[in-house]
């Protein structure tokens, strides 16, 4: 059962008169697994986001669905093995914009193959029948044939060796939008650019949600039995609304934390393979990772005071990751040679009440909060986990008797929309990614007619038709929502994807009519790529 995607239904049927069983704040990984989840076990379901699906941290990951090699090193195999199951879900659920991806780990002192090594073989044995394929220890030459990029002498001496094994590789933004547009058609009701503005409440409990057409500032009320906050690095400022006001501010929730990555050319690492580097000088993991035809650098762990919705890069984190890669890399990159750079803040879960005992002070691992008001707020976690976080959520909500009980498990094996055996994530983008609605993008006006191609292996990546696409059946309704989200240009080269704003916006005013201020959302977006440029030194800490 397909429902319709045009804006004017879905506010039509977000302002009809009824009660919904459950109302999500929050169209990230978790909003959305939310919601997918609670409308494949039959339950009526709104969701809304105040900007775009995944525009915040869901859009900025790594683009690794893994289990955790980290984990397994603190000890914590039971995490592991949680998110070694989920990375198996989601590459079966998703195999047009989810694949398995090779990693070697260089070793430049003798004990580091055979430590790494281990830990890698145990990474297998608890992954079993789910796992990718099997560790090894490669020779000196076989990993430079691997990884022709990679010194084989330098500052760290000679390569002795390496280990490679496979984990899970994903394109983030298409994967929430695979969430948002399967839930619609399953029944769910989900709006983008719509903000939860303030919560019903009957009796000191929430009831509902006040929300706000962001584009024709339209005030809605929305009643349900459960409203979850999954708002993700913003969780408190909708904690605050449920606050009655004569009471005190609580304490936030969330302490972020900022992860940059780098986009250089694919040059710099030719080959199909990610490097790992499982411990800088300061004791971080440095990933070099082939992703959409081009190569991200990445990351840091940076703690931030504020919640910006576009965090700048620190300068010292940028030096940070071009310093490493240019320890490991024979071509050491260089300013000149980013392409893009992206922040993601991480949602780290502050250690709650004061007992006193903070042995693990910061989480990664998400955390469920339901109120004394019935409201539910979800954070933390990993996307990886999105589906599992999900199960979690509304079982607690069950059990609070907020939401019928319904079996878990409907999403287990559910695939999303256009779920076909896809290329690797490593080529340039094109129409690889949307699996079997390829057919659905050809019907489409300028299917032939290419906006964009990869400047490096000139393959065709963004087409007319995309841009069609994305606005009638993805819900696009800005030129950053397409060159953003749907194609992920602006994260792979930010000065083409600026060049692209006019072209695409004139496409998207046939499409949206005459309500759409094409040189508007062209200029906001030029205004945020130049922002994703290292052209001009940016990022003094602040």
């Amino acid at each position: 059962m397909h429902h319709s995607t045009a804006r004017a239904d879905l506010w039509a049927r977000l302002q009809a008169p009824r009660e919904w069983d459950l109302a999500v704040i929050g169209g990230g990984a978790t909003g959305l697994g939310v919601a997918l989840d609670a409308v494949a076990r039959g339950l009526s379901v709104v969701l809304v986001e105040s900007h775009d699906f995944a525009a915040g941290t869901s859009s900025r990951a790594t683009k690794l669905a893994h289990g955790g090699v980290r984990y397994l090193a603190q000890g914590d195999v039971g995490l592991v093995h949680e998110a070694l199951h989920e990375r198996a879900a989601i590459l079966a659920n998703a195999p047009h914009v989810a694949q398995r991806l090779a990693f070697v780990m260089p070793g430049y002192q003798w004990w580091e193959n055979a430590f790494y090594g281990a830990g890698l073989k145990a990474y297998d044995a608890l992954a079993g029948r789910q796992g990718l394929g099997a560790t090894e220890w490669l020779s000196a030459s076989r990993a430079l044939q691997l990884m022709p990029g990679v010194r084989g002498h330098g500052p760290l001496g000679t390569l002795k060796g390496g280990v490679r094994y496979w984990d899970g590789q994903f394109d983030d933004a298409r994967l929430a939008l695979l969430l948002a547009r399967t839930a619609l058609a399953r029944g769910a009701l989900v709006l983008n650019h719509c903000e939860a503005v303030a919560l019903l409440r009957e009796k000191g409990q929430v009831r509902g949600l006040r929300v706000q057409d962001a584009e024709t500032g339209q005030h809605a009320e929305v009643r349900a039995h459960c409203v979850v906050n999954a708002a993700g690095v913003w969780v408190d400022a909708v904690r605050d609304m449920d606050r009655e006001a004569d009471t005190p501010t609580r304490a936030p929730l969330v302490a972020p934390s900022q992860g940059v990555h780098l986009v250089v050319d694919r040059s710099f690492m030719p080959g199909g393979h990610a490097l790992l580097v499982p411990r800088t000088v300061d004791g971080r993991v440095l990933f070099a990772v082939p992703w959409l035809g081009k190569t991200i650098l990445g990351t840091t762990d940076t703690p931030r005071a504020d919640l910006a919705r576009e965090p700048a890069p620190f300068a010292e984190e940028i030096a940070f990751i071009l310093r490493e890669a240019g320890r490991y890399l024979a071509r050491a990159p260089q300013r000149a040679d980013v392409r893009s750079v992206w922040v993601g803040l991480r949602p780290l879960v502050k250690q709650q009440g004061g007992d006193g005992h903070d042995t693990k002070a910061l989480s990664r691992e998400h955390t469920v909060i339901v109120a004394r008001s019935g409201l539910v707020t979800v954070t933390g976690g990993k996307w990886t986990t999105y589906r599992a976080m999900a199960e979690d959520v509304l079982d607690r909500a069950m059990t609070r008797g907020l939401l019928p009980r319904r079996p878990a498990g409907a999403t287990v094996r559910l695939p999303l929309l256009g779920a076909a055996p896809g290329r690797p994530l490593s080529e340039p983008p094109g129409e690889h990614l949307y699996g079997s609605e390829a057919a659905l993008l050809h019907a489409l006006p300028g299917a032939a007619h290419w906006l964009w191609r990869d400047a490096e292996s000139g393959h065709p990546g963004l087409s007319e038709a995309m841009v069609r696409f994305a606005v009638r059946h993805e819900l696009a309704r800005e030129v950053e929502d397409v060159l953003a989200r749907r194609c992920r240009l602006l994260f792979l080269d930010a000065a083409a994807a600026a060049q692209l704003a006019e072209p695409v916006a004139r496409i998207m005013a046939e499409e949206l009519g005459p309500d759409f201020d094409a040189a508007a959302s062209a200029q906001r977006f030029v205004a945020l790529a130049q922002g994703y440029g290292l052209v001009s030194p940016t990022g003094s800490r602040t």
